[in-house]
């Protein structure tokens, strides 16, 4: 028995299943990053990524070909994350180019859309590097030409296709002597493999689990809510009247305050005659009540979830201030338009204070620990009105989705500087002359972040081995702009190390920003070591907020 055509309704169920097996896979995909940090992101940006899409299909009702590509092609453009994200969109708006105007896909019509991905992909990357995702994708697409001259039977063609890549795959550390070092193959690579592989199993009838795939929530309600139930110690607020059988002595009332305290706090125990009023917050009323019908009757009963109480007013406030930020943003939109806005990536309460000082208009809240979508993009340009408008990535790995939001935008002119880190950004920013136009700030901010080394503090989460050194778990790590900078156990000293792997001759400032789990006495004592190392060289210290990263270092 053969197979000869894929219709929209099984094409849908292989891409829903192709995103739910790399959301399963993910954590294993994000293990797979060459730099052991512990925020290697690949795997969930490729999720988010075609989760994106995958919600946009789920939602479509008996859709044609075309109406399939776009909710593919539109929702992982606009969800892309990441590199590995922003090219996997890439390939999927290649592959929906060439089988969009199709009701039915064949093997010809499907080697076809493999090239398009492959050269849609490529395009999308300034300096495309062998040894990765799109290595893997350029040999399935060669090897789909090749099989659809010799079959028309797509159950011959599919795992002949998959195989190839899972060979191509295997040879990527060859491609890249970093992979081979680390002894991984690449993660985009892998994740585009397990994106296959899922909807293959869809094509053959498995069954899948389709549960990851439902409609996002509130993530921010929920957390918040969350982290402050947890501040309320006793959750159910109990209210009552005993109405005594017999005396309430002094020494009753003695012991029924010290019962209650042993359960929860706020008590109020006031008796009068034959009734006692008692209120407690605890988290067993239970045993408030069994313990008050020792003494009679209970009467006015009242128990309340604090917790539940305490949620929904968080959701009300919540929507008051998402209410009062959309009608800013509304205010800024119909103020006066500014030649020049800025938007900057950033994460923690101290980098992001030091951007509004300088003038950045939106901070989309992110970084390395999050890469920010390609949409996230478009909201903060949408938000900042201004004829041209500067975004300052501050990561490599957000490069590319910054750019892929500049390419949507047709109302205003976006300019992308591709600044890697923090420091970067700063920099760029810092050197913005009103007065120039946003060709002429472009120019010299391009020219500036060239003077700027950067470096972060972290740790290590697993063993392995890179730039010729071993590094366990739990190590310190100090990470510069090309690789790994030292190696040790203690934050201070690897500091140091990759401090003296950054300053030259002709550094003039050393620019410290410490993270969220650095206090400032530590901080502010590593800065006098440095300015005894570094006596003619300006030492400059800032609360960055940062989290996994100890500290985020600049030299200039």
């Amino acid at each position: 028995m053969s197979t000869r055509t894929i219709n929209v309704k099984m094409l849908s169920k292989m891409f829903l299943a192709g995103a739910s097996n790399i959301e399963a896979k993910k954590e294993y995909i994000n293990e797979l990053n060459v730099f052991p940090v512990p925020d290697g992101d690949t795997g969930t940006n490729m999720s988010l990524t075609i989760m994106s899409a995958a919600r946009e299909v789920s939602a479509l009702e008996e859709p044609d070909m075309k109406a399939l590509a776009k909710a593919i092609s539109s929702g992982s453009l606009r969800g892309a994350r990441g590199n590995s994200g922003v090219i996997l969109s890439q390939l999927f708006r290649g592959f929906t180019k060439g089988i969009k105007e199709h009701e039915e896909i064949d093997v010809p019509i499907l080697a076809n859309a493999l090239v398009k991905a492959k050269e849609t992909a490529y395009k999308a990357v300034m300096k495309p590097k062998e040894g990765t995702i799109l290595t893997v994708a350029k040999g399935m697409a060669e090897r789909g030409m090749e099989l659809a001259l010799e079959t028309d039977d797509l159950e011959e063609f599919l795992p002949k296709v998959i195989a190839y890549g899972e060979e191509v795959l295997s040879k990527t550390p060859e491609m890249l002597p970093v992979l081979k070092e680390a002894g991984v193959v690449d993660s985009g690579g892998q994740g585009l493999m397990e994106i296959i592989k899922g909807a293959y199993d869809a094509f053959l009838g498995k069954e899948i689990d389709y549960t990851a795939i439902r409609p996002s929530e509130s993530k921010t309600v929920t957390k918040i809510s969350q982290e402050a139930s947890a501040d309320i110690k006793f959750g159910y607020c109990t209210e009552f009247i005993i109405l005594t059988e017999k005396e309430f002595t002094d020494k009753d009332e003695h012991e029924f305050k010290a019962y209650l305290e042993s359960i929860g706090d706020s008590i109020v125990c006031v008796a009068d005659d034959d009734v006692v009023k008692i209120h407690v917050h605890t988290n067993d009323p239970g045993l408030a009540i069994q313990k008050a019908l020792t003494y009679g009757q209970l009467s006015r009963m009242k128990i309340d979830n604090m917790r539940e109480e305490h949620e929904e007013k968080l959701i009300r406030d919540a929507e008051k201030i998402a209410a009062q930020q959309k009608a800013e943003e509304e205010a800024k939109k119909k103020g006066p338009r500014k030649p020049i806005g800025f938007i900057a990536v950033s994460i923690g309460k101290g980098l992001n204070e030091i951007f509004k000082e300088l003038g950045v208009d939106y901070i989309i809240e992110g970084g390395q620990t999050m890469n920010p979508s390609t949409e996230d993009m478009l909201t903060a340009i949408d938000a900042v009105n201004a004829d041209s408008v500067f975004i300052l990535p501050n990561n490599k790995n957000i490069v590319l989705a910054a750019n892929q939001a500049r390419s949507l935008v047709k109302d205003k002119e976006v300019i992308v500087i591709p600044t890697k880190t923090v420091p970067q950004g700063i920099t760029a920013v810092i050197n913005f002359m009103p007065e120039q136009s946003a060709k002429e700030n472009e120019a010299v901010m391009l020219e500036e972040i060239k003077n700027v080394k950067s470096g972060q503090i972290t740790y290590a989460v697993r063993d392995t081995k890179i730039d010729d050194k071993e590094i366990h778990e739990g190590d310190i790590m100090g990470i510069g702009d090309d690789g790994i900078l030292a190696v040790g156990t203690s934050v201070e000293q690897t500091t140091k190390e990759t401090l003296e792997n950054l300053v030259d001759v002709n550094a003039e400032l050393i620019s410290l920003y410490y993270g969220e789990e650095v206090s400032e006495e530590d901080a502010a004592n590593l800065s006098s070591k440095l300015e005894e190392m570094y006596p003619d060289i300006d030492i400059d210290i800032h609360y960055g907020g940062q989290p996994i990263y100890y500290y985020v270092l600049a030299v200039e």
